[in-house]
Protein backbone atom coordinates (compact mmCIF):
# COMPACT_ATOMS: atom_id res chain seq x y z
CA UNK A 1 0.00 0.00 0.00
CA UNK A 2 3.24 2.38 -0.90
CA UNK A 3 0.87 4.17 -3.34
CA UNK A 4 -3.08 5.14 -2.23
CA UNK A 5 -5.05 6.23 -5.09
CA UNK A 6 -6.14 10.25 -4.79
CA UNK A 7 -9.84 9.02 -4.57
CA UNK A 8 -9.04 7.15 -1.70
CA UNK A 9 -7.33 10.12 0.19
CA UNK A 10 -9.57 12.33 -0.27
CA UNK A 11 -13.01 13.00 1.23
CA UNK A 12 -16.47 12.39 -1.40
CA UNK A 13 -19.28 13.92 -0.66
CA UNK A 14 -20.85 10.52 -2.21
CA UNK A 15 -19.70 8.06 0.14
CA UNK A 16 -20.18 9.74 3.17
CA UNK A 17 -21.75 7.86 5.74
CA UNK A 18 -26.05 9.01 5.27
CA UNK A 19 -28.34 10.25 8.14
CA UNK A 20 -29.78 6.78 9.02
CA UNK A 21 -33.50 5.85 8.97
CA UNK A 22 -34.03 4.18 11.94
CA UNK A 23 -35.62 6.17 14.29
CA UNK A 24 -34.08 6.92 18.15
CA UNK A 25 -34.94 7.76 21.39
CA UNK A 26 -33.37 9.99 23.82
CA UNK A 27 -32.89 8.78 27.01
CA UNK A 28 -31.02 10.38 29.75
CA UNK A 29 -28.42 8.42 31.85
CA UNK A 30 -27.71 8.17 35.31
CA UNK A 31 -24.87 11.07 34.78
CA UNK A 32 -27.42 13.32 33.00
CA UNK A 33 -26.15 12.72 29.76
CA UNK A 34 -29.12 12.79 27.26
CA UNK A 35 -27.67 9.54 24.76
CA UNK A 36 -29.83 8.31 21.95
CA UNK A 37 -31.11 4.51 21.96
CA UNK A 38 -31.63 3.15 18.60
CA UNK A 39 -35.31 1.43 17.94
CA UNK A 40 -35.18 -2.01 16.90
CA UNK A 41 -37.09 -4.23 14.88
CA UNK A 42 -38.34 -7.40 15.94
CA UNK A 43 -35.78 -10.37 16.06
CA UNK A 44 -35.91 -12.47 12.90
CA UNK A 45 -36.75 -15.57 13.12
CA UNK A 46 -33.42 -18.03 13.74
CA UNK A 47 -31.94 -20.20 11.15
CA UNK A 48 -30.42 -23.68 12.08
CA UNK A 49 -27.62 -24.04 14.09
CA UNK A 50 -23.76 -23.23 12.01
CA UNK A 51 -22.35 -26.41 12.16
CA UNK A 52 -18.74 -26.61 12.07
CA UNK A 53 -16.48 -28.64 10.16
CA UNK A 54 -16.18 -31.76 12.66
CA UNK A 55 -19.57 -31.34 13.41
CA UNK A 56 -20.37 -29.69 16.19
CA UNK A 57 -22.59 -26.46 16.55
CA UNK A 58 -20.88 -23.15 16.26
CA UNK A 59 -22.00 -20.65 18.69
CA UNK A 60 -25.75 -20.30 18.63
CA UNK A 61 -28.62 -19.93 16.18
CA UNK A 62 -27.82 -18.09 13.14
CA UNK A 63 -30.29 -15.24 12.65
CA UNK A 64 -31.55 -14.37 9.19
CA UNK A 65 -34.03 -11.86 8.23
CA UNK A 66 -37.17 -12.90 5.55
CA UNK A 67 -34.68 -12.25 2.36
CA UNK A 68 -31.41 -12.11 3.40
CA UNK A 69 -28.69 -14.67 5.32
CA UNK A 70 -27.99 -12.16 8.67
CA UNK A 71 -29.20 -9.25 10.65
CA UNK A 72 -29.55 -5.95 9.21
CA UNK A 73 -31.04 -6.80 5.51
CA UNK A 74 -33.67 -4.77 3.94
CA UNK A 75 -36.46 -7.06 1.86
CA UNK A 76 -34.22 -6.31 -1.06
CA UNK A 77 -31.32 -7.63 0.17
CA UNK A 78 -29.68 -4.86 0.51
CA UNK A 79 -27.84 -3.32 3.44
CA UNK A 80 -27.92 -0.44 5.71
CA UNK A 81 -24.10 0.76 6.27
CA UNK A 82 -24.83 1.14 10.45
CA UNK A 83 -25.19 -2.76 10.28
CA UNK A 84 -23.36 -5.74 8.56
CA UNK A 85 -24.55 -8.56 9.60
CA UNK A 86 -23.44 -11.06 11.80
CA UNK A 87 -24.11 -14.85 11.90
CA UNK A 88 -25.29 -16.24 15.52
CA UNK A 89 -27.20 -13.89 16.98
CA UNK A 90 -24.66 -12.34 19.30
CA UNK A 91 -25.75 -8.56 19.71
CA UNK A 92 -22.69 -7.58 22.00
CA UNK A 93 -21.04 -4.36 20.24
CA UNK A 94 -22.78 -4.44 17.68
CA UNK A 95 -24.73 -1.38 17.01
CA UNK A 96 -21.66 0.41 15.69
CA UNK A 97 -21.68 -1.51 12.70
CA UNK A 98 -20.33 -1.16 9.49
CA UNK A 99 -21.65 2.71 9.19
CA UNK A 100 -22.62 4.44 12.29
CA UNK A 101 -25.70 7.19 12.56
CA UNK A 102 -24.57 10.50 12.49
CA UNK A 103 -24.32 12.41 15.62
CA UNK A 104 -27.33 13.95 17.49
CA UNK A 105 -27.82 17.57 19.07
CA UNK A 106 -24.60 16.79 20.80
CA UNK A 107 -23.45 18.29 17.50
CA UNK A 108 -25.16 20.34 15.97
CA UNK A 109 -21.94 23.04 15.78
CA UNK A 110 -19.41 20.21 14.72
CA UNK A 111 -16.84 23.25 13.66
CA UNK A 112 -14.95 24.11 10.79
CA UNK A 113 -17.05 22.23 7.86
CA UNK A 114 -17.19 19.30 9.72
CA UNK A 115 -21.25 19.08 9.26
CA UNK A 116 -20.73 18.25 5.50
CA UNK A 117 -19.72 14.88 6.53
CA UNK A 118 -23.07 13.98 7.09
CA UNK A 119 -24.12 15.50 4.24
CA UNK A 120 -24.85 13.57 0.71
CA UNK A 121 -27.56 11.29 -0.29
CA UNK A 122 -30.28 10.66 2.04
CA UNK A 123 -29.85 6.92 2.14
CA UNK A 124 -26.52 5.16 0.83
CA UNK A 125 -26.75 1.72 0.98
CA UNK A 126 -24.36 -1.57 0.73
CA UNK A 127 -25.38 -4.49 -1.12
CA UNK A 128 -23.79 -8.38 -1.31
CA UNK A 129 -24.35 -10.11 -4.73
CA UNK A 130 -25.63 -13.65 -2.87
CA UNK A 131 -28.82 -13.81 -1.77
CA UNK A 132 -31.23 -16.85 -0.32
CA UNK A 133 -32.22 -18.85 -2.89
CA UNK A 134 -35.91 -18.97 -3.57
CA UNK A 135 -37.71 -22.47 -2.99
CA UNK A 136 -35.04 -23.72 -0.88
CA UNK A 137 -34.45 -27.53 -0.88
CA UNK A 138 -32.08 -28.50 1.14
CA UNK A 139 -32.37 -32.16 0.86
CA UNK A 140 -31.82 -32.21 -3.07
CA UNK A 141 -29.08 -30.18 -3.30
CA UNK A 142 -27.69 -32.20 -0.59
CA UNK A 143 -28.39 -35.04 -3.00
CA UNK A 144 -27.31 -33.07 -5.79
CA UNK A 145 -23.89 -32.46 -4.52
CA UNK A 146 -23.07 -36.15 -2.95
CA UNK A 147 -24.17 -37.20 -6.70
CA UNK A 148 -21.81 -34.47 -8.23
CA UNK A 149 -18.53 -35.62 -6.00
CA UNK A 150 -18.56 -39.40 -6.60
CA UNK A 151 -16.77 -41.09 -9.66
CA UNK A 152 -13.61 -40.75 -10.63
CA UNK A 153 -13.89 -37.12 -11.92
CA UNK A 154 -16.49 -34.70 -9.87
CA UNK A 155 -18.76 -33.33 -11.51
CA UNK A 156 -17.46 -29.06 -11.14
CA UNK A 157 -20.02 -27.74 -12.73
CA UNK A 158 -22.82 -29.11 -10.54
CA UNK A 159 -20.45 -27.58 -7.78
CA UNK A 160 -20.38 -23.97 -9.06
CA UNK A 161 -24.36 -23.98 -9.63
CA UNK A 162 -25.31 -24.66 -6.15
CA UNK A 163 -22.86 -23.28 -3.57
CA UNK A 164 -22.38 -19.96 -4.65
CA UNK A 165 -26.08 -19.35 -5.07
CA UNK A 166 -27.40 -20.19 -1.66
CA UNK A 167 -26.50 -17.96 1.13
CA UNK A 168 -24.74 -18.93 3.80
CA UNK A 169 -27.06 -20.10 6.23
CA UNK A 170 -28.65 -22.39 3.55
CA UNK A 171 -25.00 -23.64 3.25
CA UNK A 172 -25.20 -25.10 6.67
CA UNK A 173 -28.38 -26.24 6.51
CA UNK A 174 -26.84 -28.18 3.42
CA UNK A 175 -23.97 -29.82 5.50
CA UNK A 176 -26.59 -30.84 8.03
CA UNK A 177 -28.60 -32.50 5.41
CA UNK A 178 -25.93 -34.29 3.49
CA UNK A 179 -24.64 -35.59 6.76
CA UNK A 180 -27.91 -37.36 7.27
CA UNK A 181 -28.08 -38.68 4.10
CA UNK A 182 -24.65 -39.79 3.11
CA UNK A 183 -23.31 -39.99 6.89
CA UNK A 184 -20.27 -37.97 5.93
CA UNK A 185 -18.84 -34.41 5.90
CA UNK A 186 -18.99 -32.64 2.71
CA UNK A 187 -16.58 -30.02 3.88
CA UNK A 188 -14.11 -33.10 3.91
CA UNK A 189 -15.69 -34.68 0.91
CA UNK A 190 -15.14 -31.10 -0.73
CA UNK A 191 -11.24 -30.89 0.82
CA UNK A 192 -10.93 -34.84 -0.86
CA UNK A 193 -12.69 -34.52 -4.10
CA UNK A 194 -10.75 -30.69 -5.02
CA UNK A 195 -7.58 -29.20 -6.17
CA UNK A 196 -5.85 -25.55 -6.03
CA UNK A 197 -7.48 -22.13 -6.09
CA UNK A 198 -10.78 -23.93 -7.37
CA UNK A 199 -10.93 -25.85 -3.81
CA UNK A 200 -10.18 -22.94 -1.83
CA UNK A 201 -13.26 -21.28 -3.14
CA UNK A 202 -15.69 -23.99 -3.06
CA UNK A 203 -14.32 -25.09 1.16
CA UNK A 204 -14.22 -21.18 1.37
CA UNK A 205 -18.08 -20.67 0.98
CA UNK A 206 -18.78 -23.37 3.54
CA UNK A 207 -17.26 -21.48 6.51
CA UNK A 208 -19.45 -18.89 8.43
CA UNK A 209 -18.42 -15.73 8.16
CA UNK A 210 -16.56 -16.26 11.88
CA UNK A 211 -15.32 -19.20 11.16
CA UNK A 212 -13.89 -18.05 7.65
CA UNK A 213 -12.38 -15.29 9.36
CA UNK A 214 -10.81 -17.05 12.21
CA UNK A 215 -9.63 -19.44 9.41
CA UNK A 216 -7.93 -16.89 7.00
CA UNK A 217 -6.26 -15.53 10.35
CA UNK A 218 -4.87 -18.91 11.17
CA UNK A 219 -3.10 -19.86 8.15
CA UNK A 220 -1.56 -16.29 7.91
CA UNK A 221 0.11 -16.56 11.17
CA UNK A 222 0.99 -20.37 11.10
CA UNK A 223 4.33 -21.92 9.88
CA UNK A 224 7.06 -20.18 8.58
CA UNK A 225 6.49 -16.32 7.55
CA UNK A 226 3.36 -14.30 8.14
CA UNK A 227 0.46 -12.87 5.43
CA UNK A 228 0.48 -9.36 7.07
CA UNK A 229 -1.74 -8.05 4.49
CA UNK A 230 -4.06 -10.63 5.23
CA UNK A 231 -4.11 -9.39 9.10
CA UNK A 232 -4.49 -5.87 7.81
CA UNK A 233 -7.17 -6.49 5.40
CA UNK A 234 -9.90 -8.29 8.24
CA UNK A 235 -9.15 -6.39 11.70
CA UNK A 236 -8.61 -2.84 10.31
CA UNK A 237 -12.80 -3.49 8.92
CA UNK A 238 -14.42 -5.77 10.62
CA UNK A 239 -17.01 -4.59 13.53
CA UNK A 240 -17.02 -5.19 17.14
CA UNK A 241 -19.54 -7.98 17.05
CA UNK A 242 -17.86 -9.38 13.67
CA UNK A 243 -14.16 -9.32 15.65
CA UNK A 244 -16.51 -10.53 19.03
CA UNK A 245 -16.80 -13.85 16.84
CA UNK A 246 -14.22 -14.12 15.44
CA UNK A 247 -12.16 -14.47 18.16
CA UNK A 248 -14.80 -17.22 19.80
CA UNK A 249 -14.68 -18.96 16.54
CA UNK A 250 -10.61 -19.02 16.53
CA UNK A 251 -10.78 -20.18 20.11
CA UNK A 252 -13.18 -22.95 19.28
CA UNK A 253 -11.81 -24.53 16.10
CA UNK A 254 -7.55 -24.34 17.22
CA UNK A 255 -7.83 -24.15 20.91
CA UNK A 256 -5.72 -20.89 20.98
CA UNK A 257 -5.85 -17.12 21.48
CA UNK A 258 -6.26 -14.86 18.65
CA UNK A 259 -4.48 -11.72 20.61
CA UNK A 260 -1.46 -14.14 21.91
CA UNK A 261 -0.87 -15.94 18.71
CA UNK A 262 -0.75 -11.87 17.01
CA UNK A 263 1.37 -11.09 19.97
CA UNK A 264 4.12 -14.02 18.84
CA UNK A 265 3.86 -13.38 15.28
CA UNK A 266 4.18 -9.61 15.03
CA UNK A 267 6.14 -7.04 16.56
CA UNK A 268 6.72 -3.45 16.83
CA UNK A 269 3.95 -0.65 16.88
CA UNK A 270 2.30 -2.73 14.21
CA UNK A 271 1.63 -5.10 16.67
CA UNK A 272 0.53 -3.62 19.14
CA UNK A 273 -2.29 -1.79 17.03
CA UNK A 274 -3.51 -5.07 15.59
CA UNK A 275 -3.72 -6.06 19.17
CA UNK A 276 -5.96 -3.36 19.56
CA UNK A 277 -8.27 -4.09 17.01
CA UNK A 278 -8.63 -7.29 17.95
CA UNK A 279 -9.50 -6.43 21.10
CA UNK A 280 -13.34 -5.29 19.45
CA UNK A 281 -13.31 -2.06 21.89
CA UNK A 282 -13.70 0.63 19.57
CA UNK A 283 -16.61 3.27 21.13
CA UNK A 284 -20.08 3.64 19.56
CA UNK A 285 -22.28 6.30 18.77
CA UNK A 286 -20.73 9.44 20.13
CA UNK A 287 -19.01 12.58 19.00
CA UNK A 288 -17.29 15.60 20.38
CA UNK A 289 -15.89 18.10 18.12
CA UNK A 290 -14.02 19.69 21.12
CA UNK A 291 -12.41 16.16 21.75
CA UNK A 292 -12.39 15.78 17.52
CA UNK A 293 -9.82 19.04 17.57
CA UNK A 294 -7.75 18.16 20.33
CA UNK A 295 -7.34 14.06 18.88
CA UNK A 296 -6.18 15.97 15.22
CA UNK A 297 -3.91 18.26 17.21
CA UNK A 298 -2.36 14.55 18.78
CA UNK A 299 -2.50 12.90 15.20
CA UNK A 300 -0.52 15.67 13.76
CA UNK A 301 2.12 16.03 16.48
CA UNK A 302 2.17 12.02 16.30
CA UNK A 303 3.27 12.41 12.17
CA UNK A 304 5.67 15.27 13.09
CA UNK A 305 7.85 13.73 16.32
CA UNK A 306 6.91 9.96 15.27
CA UNK A 307 8.47 9.14 19.18
CA UNK A 308 7.05 5.83 20.69
CA UNK A 309 4.72 7.58 22.72
CA UNK A 310 3.20 9.79 20.28
CA UNK A 311 2.89 6.27 18.00
CA UNK A 312 1.17 4.56 20.63
CA UNK A 313 -1.67 7.66 20.81
CA UNK A 314 -2.10 7.65 17.33
CA UNK A 315 -2.86 3.96 16.91
CA UNK A 316 -5.17 4.17 20.57
CA UNK A 317 -7.06 6.86 18.37
CA UNK A 318 -7.30 5.25 15.36
CA UNK A 319 -8.20 1.88 17.31
CA UNK A 320 -10.87 3.30 20.00
CA UNK A 321 -12.54 6.07 19.11
CA UNK A 322 -15.78 5.61 17.53
CA UNK A 323 -16.57 6.34 13.79
CA UNK A 324 -18.24 9.53 14.24
CA UNK A 325 -15.75 11.00 15.86
CA UNK A 326 -12.98 9.63 13.39
CA UNK A 327 -15.08 11.32 10.81
CA UNK A 328 -14.60 14.78 12.65
CA UNK A 329 -11.16 14.52 13.62
CA UNK A 330 -10.34 13.51 9.88
CA UNK A 331 -11.86 16.89 8.87
CA UNK A 332 -10.32 18.80 11.79
CA UNK A 333 -6.82 17.14 10.90
CA UNK A 334 -7.20 18.82 7.23
CA UNK A 335 -8.24 21.73 9.18
CA UNK A 336 -4.65 21.78 11.69
CA UNK A 337 -2.26 20.58 8.70
CA UNK A 338 -3.74 21.59 5.58
CA UNK A 339 -3.35 18.05 4.84
CA UNK A 340 -5.10 14.70 4.12
CA UNK A 341 -4.37 12.25 7.28
CA UNK A 342 -3.83 9.26 4.97
CA UNK A 343 -1.36 11.00 2.96
CA UNK A 344 1.01 12.48 5.96
CA UNK A 345 0.70 8.72 7.05
CA UNK A 346 2.39 7.51 4.24
CA UNK A 347 4.53 10.43 4.42
CA UNK A 348 5.76 9.84 8.04
CA UNK A 349 5.76 6.35 8.68
CA UNK A 350 6.88 3.01 6.08
CA UNK A 351 5.83 -0.98 6.60
CA UNK A 352 2.99 -2.32 8.20
CA UNK A 353 2.86 -0.34 10.56
CA UNK A 354 1.89 2.82 7.36
CA UNK A 355 -0.12 -0.06 5.90
CA UNK A 356 -1.99 -0.76 9.09
CA UNK A 357 -2.77 2.64 10.05
CA UNK A 358 -3.82 3.82 6.15
CA UNK A 359 -6.26 0.94 6.29
CA UNK A 360 -7.63 2.08 9.19
CA UNK A 361 -8.60 5.33 7.82
CA UNK A 362 -9.69 4.05 4.31
CA UNK A 363 -12.17 1.59 5.79
CA UNK A 364 -13.84 4.40 8.27
CA UNK A 365 -14.13 6.55 4.88
CA UNK A 366 -15.65 4.10 2.49
CA UNK A 367 -14.66 0.57 2.91
CA UNK A 368 -16.04 -0.68 -0.11
CA UNK A 369 -13.58 1.94 -1.59
CA UNK A 370 -11.10 0.23 -0.24
CA UNK A 371 -11.98 -3.00 -0.90
CA UNK A 372 -11.88 -2.39 -4.79
CA UNK A 373 -8.72 -0.97 -4.17
CA UNK A 374 -7.31 -4.02 -2.61
CA UNK A 375 -8.83 -5.95 -5.13
CA UNK A 376 -7.47 -4.00 -8.18
CA UNK A 377 -3.79 -4.27 -6.31
CA UNK A 378 -4.55 -7.88 -6.03
CA UNK A 379 -5.18 -8.34 -9.77
CA UNK A 380 -2.94 -6.08 -11.44
CA UNK A 381 0.19 -5.32 -9.03
CA UNK A 382 0.53 -8.46 -8.07
CA UNK A 383 -0.05 -10.73 -10.75
CA UNK A 384 -3.23 -12.09 -9.47
CA UNK A 385 -2.81 -12.75 -6.08
CA UNK A 386 -5.13 -15.79 -5.62
CA UNK A 387 -5.68 -15.74 -1.90
CA UNK A 388 -6.10 -12.05 -1.59
CA UNK A 389 -9.07 -12.21 -4.12
CA UNK A 390 -10.61 -15.33 -3.11
CA UNK A 391 -10.38 -13.96 0.57
CA UNK A 392 -12.49 -10.82 -0.38
CA UNK A 393 -14.72 -12.05 -2.39
CA UNK A 394 -16.15 -14.76 -0.45
CA UNK A 395 -15.98 -12.56 3.14
CA UNK A 396 -18.15 -9.62 1.25
CA UNK A 397 -20.43 -11.49 -0.26
CA UNK A 398 -23.45 -11.39 1.51
CA UNK A 399 -22.32 -7.78 3.05
CA UNK A 400 -21.43 -5.11 0.34
CA UNK A 401 -19.56 -6.77 -2.74
CA UNK A 402 -21.87 -5.38 -5.23
CA UNK A 403 -21.30 -2.09 -4.00
CA UNK A 404 -17.41 -2.80 -4.27
CA UNK A 405 -18.02 -4.10 -7.80
CA UNK A 406 -19.53 -0.61 -8.83
CA UNK A 407 -16.51 1.69 -6.43
CA UNK A 408 -14.46 -0.68 -8.76
CA UNK A 409 -16.22 -0.02 -12.34
CA UNK A 410 -16.52 3.70 -11.01
CA UNK A 411 -12.61 3.89 -9.96
CA UNK A 412 -10.97 1.71 -12.52
CA UNK A 413 -12.74 2.04 -15.47
CA UNK A 414 -13.32 -1.95 -16.02
CA UNK A 415 -15.53 -3.94 -14.29
CA UNK A 416 -14.17 -6.46 -11.59
CA UNK A 417 -16.04 -9.23 -14.10
CA UNK A 418 -13.87 -8.20 -16.71
CA UNK A 419 -10.62 -8.61 -14.82
CA UNK A 420 -11.38 -11.77 -13.10
CA UNK A 421 -12.34 -13.30 -16.47
CA UNK A 422 -8.86 -11.97 -18.15
CA UNK A 423 -6.96 -13.35 -15.24
CA UNK A 424 -8.75 -16.78 -14.10
CA UNK A 425 -9.67 -19.20 -16.12
CA UNK A 426 -11.27 -22.63 -16.10
CA UNK A 427 -13.92 -23.75 -13.26
CA UNK A 428 -11.79 -21.48 -10.97
CA UNK A 429 -13.03 -18.40 -13.26
CA UNK A 430 -16.27 -19.72 -13.21
CA UNK A 431 -16.44 -19.89 -9.27
CA UNK A 432 -15.08 -16.53 -8.76
CA UNK A 433 -17.34 -14.90 -11.45
CA UNK A 434 -20.61 -16.73 -9.94
CA UNK A 435 -19.45 -15.51 -6.02
CA UNK A 436 -18.84 -11.83 -7.46
CA UNK A 437 -22.15 -12.22 -9.78
CA UNK A 438 -21.02 -10.45 -12.69
CA UNK A 439 -22.95 -10.12 -16.46
CA UNK A 440 -22.54 -9.72 -19.61
CA UNK A 441 -23.28 -5.80 -19.12
CA UNK A 442 -20.63 -5.90 -16.66
CA UNK A 443 -17.94 -7.45 -19.47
Amino acid sequence: MAHVPVWLRTTDSASQPPPSRNKCRSRKTAEGITKETRVEMPPAEPAPFLMRSDGKRYGGKATCSAAHGCPGSLLDGTRRRSGEGLWNGARRGRKEGGHTEPPGDRTTEPGRGARRLWEGKAEDTVQGTIFPAPDFNPVLDAQVLGAALQGFDCDKDVLVSVLPRRCGAQRQVIVAAYRDMCGQDLIEDLKERLSHHFKEVMVGLMYPPPCYDAHELWHAMKGAGTDENCLIDILASRTNGEIFQMREAYSLQYGRDLQEDIYSETSGHFRDTLINLAQGAREEGYADPGVAAQDATVLWEACQQKTGEHKAMLQTILCNKSQQQLWLVFQEFQNISGQDLVDAINECYDGHFQELLAAIVLCIRDKPAYFAYRLHSAIHDFGFHNKTVIRILIARSEIDLLTIRKRYKERYGKSLFHDIKNFASGHYEKALLAVCAGDADDY
